[in-house]
């Protein structure tokens, strides 16, 4: 009977679960809550202000400001590159702390401190939008809001009396909006000298601290402590106008000042290939350094010889002797039309022994390809006098820190006086009817100064320099015109000058501001803006 009993009841639970598991299927299936509604999906226009208010946390800044842009790209960059740039960064933090720990610990007593383990964890930070400023100076400027919800693991362990004990920091978040600037922009890789960093608002730091393993937070009082005391830390010393500098070039090998001058004498050319249909040639050399913008020199024109001599001094600023080269071009002057190339050579500077002069006899080739069969033909051969003087230390032009400082006037400016500069950098938005190969003309006083000409370019660099000397400080009613003018490219008489535009610079504020840099409109120019820089240098 008992076993009759077992296996009734064993067969009656097997039946009456499988039974309850298909009535409970049945009903999930075929019988739907009644309280739960679908969610209503609304625009952002038809949100109430207190669902505003509780969803604009979490907006980016993009989205919030127009003058934000996306990040998406920098965001992705980053996500790859954190498993290498954590172990990198986490390097480059043991080298700098490593020296500043040694020298702080003997003043507590303690015998080490180590990291036992450095690991910025697997989520790397995102950047929310990015702000750049235009300053019209040679610097770069970027506001970037930066998030980071990390699960980083930082052990240090600190030993002293015997004994030995460890403080862990995990689930960092920081908030922060750092200003990066960029400056001076240089013409070497990688095209800035320093960076600094400043905080534009006090940022917002959270993170676990364990200490024995036990959740130090959690401890009355300390957290809201801590959280303030790392604010007003990092304000103090980063906040803006504050600012963190790092250094990474030599800022006068970025700037490559002049470290010395080299004179060239030209002496005399003889047996020149003959130009002229009378069987002469009317020689004259020009002279130009390799990496150097400025312009060429100019030695006389020697007319209807092809033995001329010259015995002509010039003198060029040298500014890397181990790079550049002179280049000596020799032309045949024409009255009409384009002056004919007689011939070349190039003197690198590396070859030259520094504060001893050096007489060479150039051949003058036609290029300086070694393969090109027609630098055999004789073309003559020209004869330099070189000697590169190096600057001493006390002859190395300073250093300028402060790109803004104005430079004193050079010697004979007169004493009421002074010398207004008018540095020319750039326009934009030039726009001509026929065309835009633009150049600058500046009237000053009764002085016209012009620019070289940019051609098929409406939005010309022209960083050029010019100098007024004045018997006495420009007054209120004193005007610099400055004016865009574009001229045909080709010998056309259709439309061979059109005026881009132009504008008319009051100097009442240079003398006490000492230097102004801003851009102006132009008028009769839709669009057109230029950019100039004014200064005023006195003895």
């Amino acid at each position: 009977m008992g076993i009759l009993s077992s296996i009734l009841g064993f067969c009656g639970f097997g039946i009456g679960t499988s039974i309850g598991i298909v009535i409970g299927y049945y009903m999930f299936i075929y019988f739907q809550p009644t309280h739960v509604k679908d969610p209503v999906i609304r625009p952002l226009v038809e949100q109430d202000s207190k669902s505003l208010q509780r969803m604009l946390a979490d907006i980016p800044l993009w989205v919030k400001n127009p003058d934000y842009d996306r990040l998406d790209w920098l965001n992705k960059f980053v996500e790859i590159m954190w498993p290498y740039l954590d172990k990198a960064i986490c390097k480059t933090a043991k080298t700098i702390a490593k020296p500043i720990i040694a020298e702080q610990i003997p003043k507590y007593k303690i015998d080490s401190v180590d990291f036992e383990v450095l690991t910025l964890g697997t989520l790397p930070p995102t950047f929310q939008g990015m702000k750049v400023y235009v300053t019209g100076e040679k610097e770069l400027i970027m506001e970037l809001s930066l998030k980071w919800a990390g699960n980083p693991n930082i052990t240090v362990a600190a030993k002293a009396f015997g004994l030995k004990a460890t403080v862990q920091v995990v689930d960092l978040q920081v908030f922060a909006s750092p200003r990066i600037t960029l400056k001076p922009l240089v013409p070497s890789f990688p095209c800035f000298s320093k960076i600094f960093v400043s905080l534009m608002e006090k940022p917002h730091v959270d993170f676990g601290l364990k200490l024995l393993g036990a959740d130090a937070m959690a401890i009355p009082g300390l957290y809201g402590f801590v959280q303030e005391l790392i604010k007003e830390q990092v304000a103090n010393m980063y906040l803006w106008p504050k600012y963190l500098e790092v250094t990474i070039m030599d800022p006068k090998l970025a700037m490559r000042k002049p470290v010395g001058v080299l004179t060239v004498k030209v002496l005399k050319a003889t047996k020149l290939k003959k130009k002229d249909l009378m069987g002469g040639a009317d020689p004259y050399v020009k002279l130009k350094l390799t990496e150097d913008k400025l312009p060429s020199k100019k030695t006389t024109v020697k007319h209807k010889t092809l033995n001329p001599e010259w015995n002509e001094e010039f003198h060029m600023a040298i500014r890397d002797p181990g790079t550049q080269a002179l280049e000596i071009m020799v032309y045949d002057w024409e009255k009409v039309g384009r002056h004919d190339k007689m011939g070349m050579n190039v003197v690198p500077l590396s070859e030259l022994t520094p504060d001893e002069s050096k007489v060479m006899t150039l051949d003058i080739l036609k290029n300086m390809d070694p393969n090109d069969a027609q630098n055999e033909k004789l073309r003559g051969q020209l004869f330099v006098e070189l000697l590169y003087k190096p600057f001493k230390e006390d002859e190395m032009p300073e250093d300028k820190e402060d790109s803004n400082e104005v430079q004193k006037a050079p010697e004979g400016t007169p004493e009421g006086g002074g010398m207004l500069v008018v540095i020319v950098h750039e326009a934009e938005d030039l726009e001509g009817k026929h065309q835009t190969n633009p150049h600058v003309r500046l009237l000053f006083k009764g002085e016209e100064r012009r620019t070289k000409q940019v051609r098929k370019n409406r939005d010309p660099r022209f960083n050029e320099e010019f100098n007024f000397m004045l018997e006495e400080p420009p007054k209120a009613h004193d005007r610099l015109h400055v004016e865009v003018v574009s001229t045909s490219s080709r010998m056309g008489l259709l439309h061979p000058k059109e005026n881009l535009g132009y504008c008319d610079i009051n100097l009442a504020d240079v003398v006490s501001n000492k230097r102004i840099n801003e851009k102006h409109n132009l008028i009769d120019s839709k669009n057109g803006k230029i950019q100039i820089e004014l200064q005023w240098r006195t003895a």
